[in-house]
């Protein structure tokens, strides 16, 4: 199958050149960043987790996101989603992928990664949140490349291979939860000290990540005539509306906490993104506009008829994947160091080294999902040549 990848049109090398020139930009960049240390980051003492730990927070969920096709198609039997489940299983290989390689340019020396391995600590969150991401990486290749393989031949899936699909579906919530515990788990910061966190990670993942996955089955039907009947992204479409609706319900839930109880440590993170805090804001401009494209793309999506018009679908769907990225893959993070215990503020912007190998990691990620969607919808057409 692996043939498949590397044959295709002349804008298919283009595209695939141009993502090895960005990885090799970032690599560039990344290489700097390893001989001078973090400094060249924005990172301080007071802010010690920035732009590249905001980028795990948020693809761990794009991550978790593939169970929302899993379970409809596997425990309910909703065969519309049949075609397009491996492509949310795919699109988390690649999300955990990048994950790794964020946790790896923010630890500054990569070697480090090794002592979880060789001293496991294992009342530490991140001792397993290392143990369930890479779980669930396996799991989603094993799955992946099992179904595809078992299309090529005409066979059904195999029995062991849907005993890990089964196993998977936990695994998905588990990634984004421990994630999420990572966070609540830090009594010193009040903005992450919250019941709800787990819970607000699932909501947003569970909206964010089949609204990208969503963008990119539209853009395949149109672009390689990838066939995907349109109940399976009706009801997509009703599984992002109602996980983004909820999504913005917990987060209205912190608000009360925060202000109704007037607690000083819960409000000032609040007030420091919405407002600004001792005459700084950087992140305010940006916390405004994720509030307005939430509201722009439930409006959008809520409506039957505006979510049916394939015209405005897509409009929708950037909205709302910028809304939640700039809400957790920007705000959420940073504002948890602010205002740091003293009560002063420092104030975080990642450098242009950091947003260079940020860049360059997500084409790593684009372009292994380019790879594995290539190899899908080929198996696919060929499947369905021979029907």
């Amino acid at each position: 199958m692996l043939d498949k990848a590397i044959s295709g049109s002349r804008t298919y090398y283009m595209w695939l050149a141009g993502l090895l020139g960005v990885i090799g930009v970032g690599f560039g960049c990344y290489l700097y960043q390893l001989t001078n240390g973090l400094g060249v980051t924005g990172l301080s003492r007071d802010v010690s987790w920035g732009f590249y730990i905001a980028q795990l927070t948020y693809l761990v969920g794009v991550a978790a996101s593939g169970v929302m096709l899993v379970l409809p198609y596997y425990l309910h039997n909703h065969k519309v989603f049949g075609k397009i489940t491996i492509l949310g299983e795919f699109m988390a290989v690649a999300a955990i992928m990048m994950c790794g390689l964020f946790v790896l340019v923010d630890l500054g020396q990569p070697m480090r990664a090794l002592n979880i391995i060789l001293y496991p600590t294992p009342n530490s969150i991140l001792f397993w949140d290392m143990l369930v991401l890479n779980g669930y990486l396996l799991l989603n290749l094993v799955i992946g490349w099992s179904v595809l393989q078992a299309e090529t031949k005409g066979d059904t899936v195999e029995k062991w291979v849907k005993v890990l699909i089964y196993i998977s579906i936990p695994f998905a919530i588990s990634i984004h939860t421990v994630t999420a515990f990572l966070y609540a788990g830090l009594p010193g910061r009040h903005f992450w000290l919250t019941a709800i966190m787990a819970a607000r990670f699932l909501s947003s993942a569970f909206c964010a990540g089949p609204a990208i996955l969503l963008l990119i089955i539209l853009f395949l039907r149109k672009a390689v005539k990838f066939e995907v009947k349109d109940e399976a992204v009706r009801s997509l479409a009703v599984i992002i509306t109602y996980a983004m609706i909820i999504n913005i319900f917990f987060l209205g839930l912190e608000f009360f906490t925060a202000f109704y109880s007037q607690i000083p440590g819960h409000m000032h993170s609040f007030i420091y993104l919405y407002k600004g805090l001792d005459g700084h804001g950087k992140l305010v401009p940006w916390m405004w506009a994720s509030s307005i494209l939430a509201v722009f793309c439930l409006a959008l999506l809520i409506p039957p008829r505006f979510r049916r018009n394939e015209k405005l679908l897509p409009v929708a769907l950037v909205s709302l994947v910028a809304a939640t990225w700039i809400d957790k893959g920007l705000g959420l993070v940073v504002a948890g160091f602010i205002p740091n215990p003293l009560d002063h503020v420092t104030e975080y912007a990642p450098t242009l080294p950091e947003l260079a190998i940020s860049l360059g990691i997500y084409a790593i990620g684009a372009l292994v999902v380019t790879v594995l969607y290539k190899i899908a919808v080929e198996v696919k057409k060929d499947a369905l040549d021979h029907h």
